[in-house]
Order: C-alpha cells, then sequence, then structure tokens
C-alpha cells in the first residue's frame, strides 16, 4: 500500500495488537467489479430514507467527468458531495462541480490518494464504503500492466459497517485540509452531526444487498457480450467473472455480520453455528462439497429470523398448490423474510431453502411448510439443531455469568445438550441429537472446534458446481408427497 495513503492510514491502524480494532481483509477487485459495485451503492442514496455525506476519490478527473452526470442526481439526495481527483481538462467546469453541495479537491498529481479509487457514504439511516488503490506496475508481475482496462486491479476493500465508514471519513477529512482548511472544518461539522443522528431506523439492507448483487450479475452479462466481441479479454473471463461472483458471495456475508455485530449477547453466533455444523457433518461423513455448502448456510443463517411467512401454506399441513382448482400448478415455495434475498443469487438458491426450512420440526408441526422427517432437508436439520446448540449454550454461560456459580464448561455444555435431547425426535432428528451427543462428547474430553471469522474478501471457495438444483430436485418430491 502507497505510504500516507487513506488505504494504507486505514490499515495501519486496524494492524494487530491496536486495542478495539480488529484486522482489515483486504482483497484484490478488477474494475468492472468496482464499477459495478460503486454504481450499486451509490445509487442506494437515491432510495435511502436519510441524506449522507459522501467523499470520493476518482484518481483523475477524466473518471470523475465519466460519472459527473450521474453526480448530479445523486447530490440531490446528498448533504455534501466531495470529489477528490488530480485535475484534468474539464475537471472544475462541469455543471455538476458548480452544485452548491458539490465540492472539488484538486489532488496534487504525486499525492498517494490520487492513485486511490474511493466511494464513502456515511448518513443516519445508510453507511457504506468501497476503499481500493490500483496495484502498482511492479505488483502485476512480469506481465505488466494489462492493456485492457477491465483487467486493471485494485487492492482493498469493501463494507457496510458505519463505524468503519466513519472512521475512513474522518481520514479523508484529514487529507482533505491540506488543500482546503475551510471546507475540512465544515465537513467534520457534518460528520459529527450525522453521527449524532444515527437511529434503529436504518434503511433496509437486504433490498441494498439485493440491488448490489443485481448490479453485479448486470456486470456478468456485459463482461459476457463483451468477451464474444473481443478475444483479447476471452482468457481472462473466468477471472473477471469470479471477480463479481466473489463479491456477490461477499455482499451477503458482510450483511450477516452486521446481524451478529448488532447482538451483544451472541456476537460470534454465525462464525460457532458454522463450525458446529461443519464438525457435525464431519462426523456423519459428509462429502466436502456438502461440509462447504453448511458452513455458508451456517455463516448466513442469521438472515432469515423466522417471521410471518408470506406463503400459501399453513403450519403443520404441508405443501399445497397456490391455486387449489389446478392439480397441475407448481407447488408454493414458502417466503421466508431475509432467506428470499439470498435467491436473487442462483448459486445461493440452495442456501435459501437450507435456510427457509431449518425451522421445520421432525415431527411435522414446524414451520413454514410443516415438512416431516426426512422429508426435511438434511442440511436443515443440522443447521437448525446446532443453532438451538449454541443458543442454549450461550444462554448456560451468561446464567452462570451473572450468579457467579463455578462451574466448568463441560457442565455448560451437557446442559445444553440435555436441552436438545429433551425434543428429539419431536423437534430434532433423534439420530442427529445422538450425533451432536458424541460432539459433545468429544469436546469434553478435550475436543477442540476451531471459531474462525472467515475472510470475506476470499468467499468464492465457498461456492462449487454442487451448489445447483440438487436440492431442489428433493425438495420437490417432498412438496409432491405432502
Amino acid at each position: 500500500m502507497l505510504e500516507g495513503s487513506i488505504l494504507q492510514e486505514l490499515g495501519s491502524s486496524h494492524q494487530s495488537g491496536h486495542p478495539g480494532k480488529r484486522p482489515l481483509n483486504f482483497g484484490v477487485y478488477y474494475k468492472n467489479t468496482l464499477v459495478s459495485l460503486c454504481h450499486a451503492l451509490e445509487d442506494c442514496i437515491l432510495i435511502s430514507k436519510s441524506k449522507p455525506l459522501v467523499i470520493t476519490a476518482f484518481q483523475r478527473g477524466k473518471w470523475y467527468l465519466q460519472e459527473a452526470d450521474r453526480y448530479a442526481e445523486l447530490a440531490e439526495r446528498s448533504q455534501h458531495v466531495v470529489i477528490m481527483a488530480a485535475p484534468d481538462g474539464g475537471f472544475a467546469e462541469h455543471p455538476t462541480s458548480q452544485r452548491a453541495n458539490v465540492e472539488l479537491v484538486a489532488l496534487d498529481p504525486a499525492d498517494p490518494v490520487a492513485q486511490e479509487w474511493h466511494l464513502m457514504i456515511f448518513g443516519p439511516t445508510f453507511s457504506a464504503m468501497v476503499l481500493c488503490q490500483e496495484l502498482s506496475a511492479s505488483d502485476y508481475g512480469p506481465g505488466g500492466q494489462p492493456a485492457q482496462d477491465l483487467e486493471r486491479k485494485f487492492y482493498g476493500f469493501w463494507t457496510f459497517e458505519a463505524n468503519l465508514v466513519l472512521e475512513t471519513m474522518e481520514l479523508a477529512i484529514t487529507h482533505v485540509e491540506r488543500y482546503n482548511p475551510t471546507l475540512a472544518a465544515a465537513l467534520t461539522a457534518q460528520l459529527q452531526s450525522i453521527a449524532a443522528e444515527q437511529t434503529a431506523e436504518r434503511d433496509d439492507l437486504g433490498a441494498i444487498v439485493s440491488r448490489v448483487v443485481d448490479y453485479l450479475q448486470d456486470g456478468q452479462n456485459s463482461l459476457d457480450e463483451q468477451v464474444q466481441n473481443r478475444s483479447a479479454l476471452r482468457l481472462h473471463h473466468d477471472h473477471l467473472d469470479n471477480n463479481l461472483i466473489s463479491n456477490e458471495v461477499q455482499a451477503f456475508l458482510r450483511m450477516a455480520q452486521l446481524t451478529d455485530q448488532a447482538d451483544l449477547a451472541n456476537p460470534t453466533a454465525a462464525a460457532e453455528v458454522a463450525a458446529l455444523a461443519e464438525a457435525l457433518g464431519q462426523l456423519l461423513d459428509l462429502p466436502v462439497w456438502q461440509l462447504h455448502r453448511l458452513k455458508l448456510a451456517g455463516l448466513l443463517h442469521r438472515l432469515a429470523p423466522l417471521q410471518r411467512s408470506e406463503t400459501v401454506l399453513s403450519p403443520g399441513s404441508g405443501f399445497r398448490y397456490a391455486d387449489d382448482s389446478s392439480s397441475n400448478s407448481a407447488p408454493s415455495c414458502p417466503l421466508v423474510p431475509g432467506a428470499q434475498v439470498l435467491r436473487t443469487m442462483p448459486r445461493l438458491r440452495a442456501i435459501a431453502t437450507i435456510i427457509t426450512h431449518l425451522t421445520e420440526c421432525w415431527n411435522g408441526t414446524g414451520q413454514p411448510a410443516g415438512l416431516a422427517g426426512d422429508e426435511i432437508p438434511l442440511e436443515s436439520r443440522i443447521l437448525g439443531l446446532v443453532a438451538a446448540f449454541q443458543q442454549y449454550l450461550v444462554s448456560e454461560r451468561r446464567a452462570v455469568a451473572s450468579t457467579h456459580t463455578p462451574a466448568s464448561f463441560g457442565d455448560s455444555l451437557t446442559k445444553a445438550l440435555s436441552e436438545c435431547q429433551r425434543e428429539q425426535g419431536d423437534r430434532w432428528d433423534p439420530k442427529l441429537v445422538d450425533a451432536l451427543a458424541l460432539l459433545v462428547n468429544g469436546f469434553q474430553q478435550g475436543l477442540s472446534l476451531p471459531v474462525n471469522t472467515p475472510k470475506i474478501s476470499a468467499g468464492l471457495w465457498l461456492i462449487d458446481s454442487h451448489y445447483a438444483d440438487e436440492l431442489f430436485d428433493a425438495m420437490s418430491t417432498a412438496e409432491a408427497r405432502s
């Protein structure tokens, strides 16, 4: 990272050893991915409940000029828009630059920020950020910088976390102060005012993530068209395509991460449930691809707390047709809020099905579809059981801490397992509860369970060819029998 750049300063402040700050997960992004991602996040400003402060860095003025008309519309829905870039012809003369709430900061071409690509959005109800800098010629290796613009690579990360956006904006404003102290003072006051306005009534993150995924998928379609017309890109198409797909997965993982962080009583639930599900799957000798799918479902399972389902299904009655007058109609799929957003990405449709049905009961009395026994997808049964076990375990830890009663971790494990065994055969698959008992016994004998927060910027490995529709074939069979 370039010394003195905003990315480098933020990364340095988050190195291990800095109290209260976790290390950041950086990745490499192709230009086509960043264009789609930034456009999606910018357009979220247009549908936000509030007007944010926006600070961007465009490298050179010519890149801003390509987006200047678009930024006129964004300025209408923003408190203030600050654009940093090394100046080019026409940079300051464009009509958008003359707007009262749009400020240009003409960077010295030698300034390291002139090599960065940033988008920071901080508002009372919506915050997001893309923070990147282009790889140097030496970073590209022996082949040097690519000839095709879409193959240019950038190093950095993106996030929805308001605290990180706030911290980065403070660094950006400090940088602006070198060029315009008066503007920096005004931005600091604005930033503090917005931070004080942060409310629990946030913009719908599910809708925002859906928009991000839609834009990334549009980017894939556009890339496919370009590859057909430009043979020079064909050799690199898979890399560009995978970069887009990886960011679709990242969008969901980032949304799940925020869900966990909001639960102060159980902030590592997703990581613990994913680890437990994977361990139980290994005990059941599931294939590697199914273990990957279980782990991803575990990381995302908190996106869909069971609410009233938008469905024609009655709990406990099994599947029925949306149009009872036609026996040839396709069975209706339960639409569990939260899980539905996953269906916007075809590769996550099986994950959405797993999460949708993790609240089914072995005896058929669960929701949302009233499936019973082996009709319930195996991954849903595993995930539901270990999620409940993890919640029981957290409750036991909390109870012990509140009463200051001496108790070992083994005692908490035993009590949490007992809660699951109490519902064995009714809520839970008896075979899976027996397997969980073996796993708990292993923990009590010293078996460790590594719980690691995944590196979100490297989420593509969780997706493979087995994520297609084989789970839907099984579900269709179960639906037809109901």
